[in-house]
């Protein structure tokens, strides 16, 4: 019915403006958006296995060893990513427009970003008490979004900046503090316990070295390399789809583990 299909125009529009999900377009790179479909497996894989030991259902740590290794790969892929992004996007928009004009979107875009990271900080406040989400990714990301704008002229200069960035932040987060004042860039107190923490050093040197990725591979927002048209064999289909929706994934992968693993502790003391 048509008021069936305006309605499903509607809900479209709102997952667009609300970054649920990306416009499908021809100019889109199915291997980014496949390989953040891996990032996403990644991530729910390491936080699967992070809530059954918080559940009690797996003996062994999911914030040391092989899993916290496993858990910074997939950060790191994640964040890179948005750089290689920013770079095209950047790339392409900026032919026909610039300045003010242009950075509105990154502002709105890293804005609303930023505003579903409060969200989650509201419900880990709500839910887990003290253990409050003050920075995690989606902080970050967006974060990263409102303040990369001046990095994507720079060109190769992002390489040694997110090198050296990294580096300042690795030092910093070694550093013993007693305030949480500077939690954003990368100085936190020990007490201050933190699940989902992407301060932005070292991290926003992660996005930078993305940036010079993203610019040296799909340089004027184009493909320079050749590559098979894979986006529709079994299983890149599929990443790719997940890559598409990596934020809605995001926000309800947690709950919806949340609430199996309850149902299966309930059972269990049946």
């Amino acid at each position: 019915a048509p008021s069936g299909e305006g309605k499903l125009r509607r809900l479209e529009k709102l997952g667009f403006f609300l970054l649920l999900v990306h416009k499908g377009s021809a100019e889109r790179y199915w291997e980014i958006d496949a390989l953040r479909g891996v990032a996403i497996v990644m991530m729910v894989t390491y936080h699967l296995v992070f809530d059954l030991v918080l559940f009690g259902h797996y003996q062994g740590s999911a914030t040391t060893g092989p899993w916290r290794v496993f858990a910074r790969i997939t950060a790191v892929l994640f964040i890179s990513l948005v750089g290689v992004s920013l770079a095209i996007s950047h790339a392409r928009r900026n032919q026909g427009d610039g300045g003010w004009g242009l950075y509105k979107k990154y502002l709105a875009r890293g804005l609303k970003l930023i505003g579903w990271g409060m969200l989650i900080t509201l419900a880990s406040w709500m839910f887990m008490g003290k253990v409050v989400i003050i920075f995690g990714i989606l902080h970050l990301i967006g974060t990263v979004t409102v303040l990369a704008y001046p990095f994507l002229s720079l060109r190769w200069v992002n390489l040694p900046i997110g090198v050296a960035l990294i580096a300042l932040g690795m030092h910093l987060n070694q550093l013993p503090v007693s305030y949480p004042w500077l939690l954003l860039l990368g100085l936190r107190p020990r007490w201050l316990l933190q699940l989902d923490y992407f301060p932005l050093l070292p991290w926003f040197g992660v996005a930078l070295v993305g940036i010079f990725i993203g610019q040296q591979l799909y340089p004027a927002g184009a493909r320079r390399f050749k590559l098979p048209m894979w986006s529709s064999q079994p299983g890149v289909k599929q990443l790719v789809w997940l890559g598409n929706r990596s934020l809605a994934i995001y926000l309800i992968h947690q709950p919806v583990l949340f609430a199996v693993l309850n149902a299966i502790s309930a059972l269990q003391q049946r």
